[in-house]
């Protein structure tokens, strides 16, 4: 019997501009991708459907694939960064993919070639670099956790993209949350191979940020190898460190991704560190929480530990004393040295205020120059720069000029923040100041951002963009003047350009000698005749020119800054720490004035005795109320066999057991990380751990009890 049945259509072929969107999306299925599309960004098909619910915008569609409508949703380019933010916010990686050639240049490839594109760049959780995008006054961690032959040991590779700070740390497999979550983590790192490892496995549960899974091959030590040296253009690793076997396949998780991310653009971060795991004091994950240091039970700044004492005045600052507050210190050597530019401080309000008021002036250095070296930098880093230099070496002056002697630590800043003490920095503080406007756009791009009077030949581009009609005028009256032809003008059309017209009668003499050999016949009309020079045709290609070659030589100035920048990054990494660590040390002293703290005493035994300590979140809270707070007095130290080593606290709800318990822990971490303490005295041994089970929704800060927060709970 013969088939009736109607054959079924074969699906028709995308067009040029699908297929190439389809192309570039196969390479990146697993993240949103922003395809640029004159001044949008578009997003097809279930991208669509997920950003239009995301972002509450409008959903539609653009033609059809096999059959179908494509969903299309899309936003503008220049409003980019804030729907970027809440993309990310929600969990989402965007590839963005922009036009990488212009229309007139595609169409040099044929009338039909579409615009090529690519992508520049990954966007993630842990490889932000915006200021839009990121908290001012916090670290981003992106992490990436390896085991070791055997699963004992452990390593973890940690770098910040917006700052390039990049730390690497070896540890016991058992100890790798307890590590971990001392870092602001915006985004984890695991291999597909050690999601079956418990260690690994106990770490993902507990991590409440994004984690993103590895292949297997990116986690291995020989890759770890190669892309430190293909990153850091050096031909063995002993310029860098003794890395484990761990180290290097946590190292190659973590480059192997960024490299991905910066999709082929160089990976810019600062070398790596190797940090002891033993060197810092040990807080699990529920201490960290039960004690509130940098996030309260409510999941913000205010009512936690860091929010409490954080006076800094530049982001540098604040986030170093979170990274403090998050990791204390064991290192006596390094905690007196951090006690001692507190002290000397303390000593002398007003130079604590001398010093803050030139801090205050600084923006931060930090992310300026790493987004300057990514590529994503703008004028307005160069101005940041120049700006925290100037204010940098104004802080160190107003030290210097004390003529005493400083601590180590106020010292080295102050050295590192002087001017005088290095040539190149100087001059590249002086060029920005002097080569840059007032208020310069976002994107170098847009230009005018180069002051008048830096560079030669830009102002004479300008001149002639902004000064043509004045520069014709003034050609039109010297020619009049040399031909003796007050009709003489200059004038314009589309087919000739700018050409020069005299009436008739005087046609003749510009077509003898001596005048012929400047002006060059064009055209006879009845009555007038048209002539060109030769300065004429040079001037009106330059003037067709001037606004292509304004923009051009701003950004060739804009490159040349942003080379500079990149060969000075070591220096200029370093005046960023010395910004952070007088900072963290002068505003210490401020708040050890505000909150009569004191320096606590040290020893290398078990001793723990306080006098007066206080909580300093809940003091904080009672004084905004006008209350006081009652200090208590603490001795754990067991010097004999009568001392105490342990107690035992009973009391009625909200009668303060749960702040006599965790001020005690906070008066630790603050001693360790350098700072001063809420007591009237306290004499401390160094601890290695500290442990904190304390009613874990207690709400110190907000006056309610373990018990008050589970009956509003039940109810």
């Amino acid at each position: 019997m013969a088939d009736t049945a109607t054959p079924s259509k074969p699906a028709s072929a995308p067009s040029p501009f699908m297929a190439q969107y389809l192309s570039i999306k196969a390479r990146h299925a697993d993240a949103l991708l922003f395809f640029r599309m004159g001044d949008f960004y578009e997003l097809f098909f279930e991208d669509a459907i997920e950003a239009a619910k995301v972002l509450d915008i409008t959903l539609t569609s653009r033609g059809e694939y096999d059959g179908k409508p494509i969903p299309m949703a899309g936003v503008p380019y220049h409003a980019a960064e804030g729907y970027l933010a809440r993309l990310i916010k929600a969990g989402c990686r965007v590839a963005v993919c922009e036009q990488t050639e212009t229309p007139a240049e595609a169409k040099k490839r044929g009338s039909k070639a579409i615009v090529n594109r690519d992508i520049v760049r990954i966007v993630t959780p842990g490889t932000l670099t915006e200021d839009a995008l990121l908290p001012a006054r916090q670290d981003q961690a992106l992490a990436a956790i390896a085991l070791g032959t055997g699963g004992t040991e452990a390593a973890i590779a940690v770098c910040d993209v917006s700052t390039g700070r990049f730390d690497v740390t070896a540890l016991a497999a058992d100890a790798l949350a307890d590590s971990l979550m001392a870092y602001p983590l915006s985004e984890l790192l695991v291999s597909d191979g050690d999601l079956d490892k418990t260690a690994v496995a106990n770490t993902v549960a507990l991590s409440s940020a994004p984690v993103t899974f590895r292949p297997a091959r990116s986690a291995n030590h020989k890759a770890g190898e190669d892309l430190l040296k293909e990153t850091f253009n050096i031909a063995a690793l002993e310029a860098l460190g003794d890395f484990n076997r761990a180290e290097l396949a946590a190292i190659g998780l973590l480059l192997d991704y960024v490299k991905l991310t910066q999709a082929g653009s160089e990976i810019r971060l600062d070398p790596p560190v190797r940090a002891r795991s033993e060197g810092h004091l040990a807080i699990d994950p529920a201490t960290r929480t039960s004690l509130e240091i940098d996030r309260s039970m409510r999941g913000d700044r205010n009512g936690s530990l860091l929010g409490t004492i954080d006076r800094t005045v530049t982001a540098p600052g604040a986030r170093l004393l979170a990274a403090r507050l998050a990791r204390p210190s064991v290192d006596r050597e390094e905690i007196e040295a951090r006690l001692d530019a507190v002290s000397w401080f303390a000593d002398d309000r007003d130079t604590v205020e001398t010093v803050r008021s030139s801090l205050k002036a600084a923006p931060d250095l930090e992310r300026a120059r790493t987004r300057l070296r990514l590529g994503r930098g703008g004028p307005r880093d160069l101005v940041a720069i120049g700006r925290a230099l100037v204010a940098a070496h104004e802080a160190a002056s107003r030290l210097t000029a004390l003529g005493t002697v400083l601590p180590s630590r106020i010292s080295d800043a102050t050295g590192a923040l002087n001017l005088n003490k290095d040539a190149s920095l100087a001059e590249l503080s002086r060029d920005l100041e002097t080569a840059l406007s007032e208020n310069p756009p976002t994107l170098a791009r847009d230009g005018g951002f180069i002051a008048q009077g830096w560079d030669a030949a830009l102002d004479e581009a300008r001149g002639l963009r902004d000064d043509s009609r004045q520069i014709i005028a003034a050609l039109q009256a010297r020619y009049a003047d040399e031909t003796g032809i007050s009709a003489l003008k200059i004038k314009f059309n589309n087919v000739l350009g700018y050409f020069v017209d005299v009436p008739a009668r005087h046609g003749d003499p510009l077509m003898k000698p001596p005048l012929s050999e400047t002006f060059i016949h064009r055209q006879t009309l009845a009555s007038n005749v048209r002539f060109s020079t030769q300065e004429l045709s040079e001037l009106a290609g330059k003037i067709s020119r001037a606004e292509d070659e304004a923009k051009a030589r701003e950004l060739a100035i804009f490159d040349n800054f942003c080379e500079r920048i990149d060969a000075l990054n070591t220096p200029l990494s370093r005046t960023a720490a010395a910004i952070a660590d007088l900072d963290v040390a002068a505003a210490s002293a401020e708040w050890a004035f505000e909150a009569d703290a004191v320096r606590p005493l040290l020893t290398d035994d078990t001793t723990f005795k306080a006098t007066g300590l206080r909580h300093p979140v809940v003091e904080a809270a009672l004084k905004k109320e006008g209350q006081g707070f009652t200090a208590n007095n603490l001795d754990l130290s067991g010097e004999d066999e009568s001392g105490t080593r342990l107690l035992l606290v009973t009391g009625p709800n909200m009668a303060g057991k749960s702040t006599y318990l965790r001020q005690a822990a906070l008066a630790v971490i603050l001693a360790q990380a350098g700072l001063f303490v809420p007591a009237r005295s306290l004499t401390l041994g160094l601890a290695d751990r500290i442990f904190s089970r304390v009613g874990a929704s207690d709400d110190l800060a907000r006056g309610r009890s373990t018990f008050m927060v589970e009956m509003v709970e039940t109810a």
